[in-house]
């Protein structure tokens, strides 16, 4: 009976490994691993925000990494991969939401990324009395479509 399972084990395994090496090939899943804009658009629901980054002003500045993935490099790829995972799952059921919309945990990421580059402005608008007493503003509430200009 443990020949028998193993066998059942070793040929899962196999089937796992071999689809999940296919659809990393197929789906250019490696791209994701380096800093390139384009690798965002792989997917074609993603198409229209990497056109409206290449129009924006922040083109000239950062790439996606730089606002949807921590800046160490542990955080990053854990984000990449988490992000990576979800996206492939909703993309290959179709069941993703139509516009996409940013998640709490992502919101956060870019938020601190908005804060990081712009530390300055973001500390005088916080300090400022009318916002002393209330929580700190959310930068993407009001600039929403930053770095991605319709």
């Amino acid at each position: 009976m443990s020949a028998r399972l193993g066998l059942v084990a070793a040929v899962l395994a196999g089937v796992l490994i071999g689809v999940g090496g296919y659809t990393f090939v197929y789906a250019k899943g490696y791209s994701y691993l380096t800093n390139d804009p384009a690798a965002c658009a792989n997917c074609h629901i993603m198409r229209e925000h990497f056109a409206a980054w290449n129009r924006s002003s922040h083109r000239a500045v950062a790439v996606c990494n730089d606002c949807h993935t921590p800046p160490d490099l542990v955080g990053k790829y854990t984000t990449k991969a988490q992000n990576g995972f979800w996206h492939s799952f909703y993309f290959t059921t179709g069941r993703y939401p139509d516009p996409l919309r940013i998640t709490p945990r992502n919101q956060r990421v870019t938020e601190a990324a908005c804060r990081k580059c712009h530390a300055e402005l973001a500390a005088s608008i916080d300090s400022t009395p009318r916002h002393q007493d209330r929580a700190r503003l959310v930068c993407t509430k009001c600039h929403n479509d930053v770095g991605h200009i319709e």
